[in-house]
C-alpha cells in the first residue's frame, strides 16, 4: 500500500476528507518552498501537489504560470526539485505528488526520472499531458518504483475513456471541476456532483476535485461531494501577494488552514 493509499485509508477511518495543496518548487525560492512544505503540513494538509516549473504550462492558468515562470527565473531545473523532496523526506513522510508536463520529463530521462522520484521518496506523479494511451511504458516504471501515477478525469470525457483513466490511476482520481485551465472561480460549476458520481460508478478509488477551488465555502462544498479537495492558485496568489513580508510563510499558512477547516468539517461516510 502507498503512502497516498493508506493517507486515504486512515482518513476514512477517522470519517475525514483530505485537504491537497499544491504549490510550484522554487516559487519564491527552494528554500521558501520548503519552509512552506513544512507550514502545509503543520496546517492540516494532507498531501502536497508539487509543481515542477516549465516554460509552457498548458493546463495553467495566470497565476500558477506567474508562479512557474519566477521559479524558472531562480533557474530551478528538476533535479534541484527532486534534492528538495529528498532533503524534506528527512523530516516528514506527507505524500509528496508531482504536477508536472511530458517535456520536462523526457528530457530528463524517463528512466531516470522514474528511479529518481522512488529514491528522493515522491509518492505519486501526474503528468498532465500524457494520456494513458501513450504512457504505457511511463506507467510500468512507474509502477514498480512504488510511484503512483494518477490521471485527470474532465467534465467532458466520455464513460468509456473514463473507466480507462480510472483503471490506469493509483493513489487518487483527479477530477476537473469545469473545463478550461487552473485559476480561482467566484462559484463551482452546478454539474460537479454529477461528474464525481460519474467517476465513483467507475471506480472506488478516491476522487479528489481541483481546478478553480479559492475560497472556505467552495472548499467545503465540494468536501461534501468528493474523498479530497485541491487548491493551487489561490495559494500561490498569496504566495506572491505575501512574497516580500517577513511572515509571508505563515501568512500563506493562514489562508491555507481557513480552507482546511471547512474541510475537515465534512464527515466522511
Amino acid at each position: 500500500m502507498s503512502q497516498i493509499d493508506e493517507t486515504f485509508t486512515r482518513l476514512k477511518k477517522e470519517g475525514k476528507k483530505a485537504f491537497i495543496a499544491y504549490i510550484t518548487a522554487g516559487d519564491p525560492t527552494l528554500e521558501k518552498t520548503r519552509e512552506l512544505l513544512i507550514e502545509l503540513e503543520k496546517r492540516g494538509v494532507d498531501i502536497i501537489e508539487l509543481g515542477i516549473p516549465f516554460s509552457d504550462p498548458m493546463a495553467d492558468g495566470p497565476v500558477n504560470q506567474a508562479s512557474a515562470q519566477r521559479a524558472l527565473e531562480n533557474n530551478v531545473s528538476m533535479a534541484d526539485v527532486f534534492e528538495l523532496v529528498h532533503d524534506f523526506r528527512r523530516t516528514s513522510q506527507i505524500p509528496i505528488v508531482f504536477f508536472t508536463y511530458f517535456n520536462p520529463v523526457h528530457r530528463f530521462g524517463l528512466k531516470r526520472f522514474v528511479d529518481t522520484a522512488a529514491d528522493a521518496g515522491v509518492d505519486g506523479s501526474l503528468v498532465l499531458d500524457l494520456p494513458p494511451e501513450e504512457g504505457g511504458e511511463y506507467r510500468e516504471r512507474m509502477q514498480k518504483g512504488g510511484v503512483d501515477t494518477i490521471f485527470l478525469v474532465t467534465p467532458t470525457t466520455r464513460d468509456a475513456r473514463m473507466k480507462m483513466l480510472t483503471d490506469c490511476t493509483s493513489g487518487f482520481v483527479y477530477c476537473v471541476s469545469r473545463t478550461g485551465v487552473t485559476g480561482e472561480r467566484a462559484q463551482m460549476s452546478d454539474s460537479l456532483g454529477v461528474l464525481v458520481s460519474r467517476i465513483k460508478s467507475h471506480t472506488d478509488k478516491p476522487v479528489a476535485v481541483g481546478f478553480g477551488i479559492s475560497q472556505p465555502e467552495q472548499a467545503g462544498q465540494v468536501a461534501a461531494l468528493a474523498d479530497a479537495v485541491v487548491v493551487g492558485s489561490a495559494i500561490n496568489r498569496r504566495i506572491e501577494e505575501f512574497n516580500h513580508t517577513p511572515d509571508m510563510v505563515t501568512r500563506v499558512g493562514d489562508f491555507v488552514e481557513s480552507l482546511v477547516v471547512p474541510v475537515k468539517q465534512v464527515r466522511a461516510s
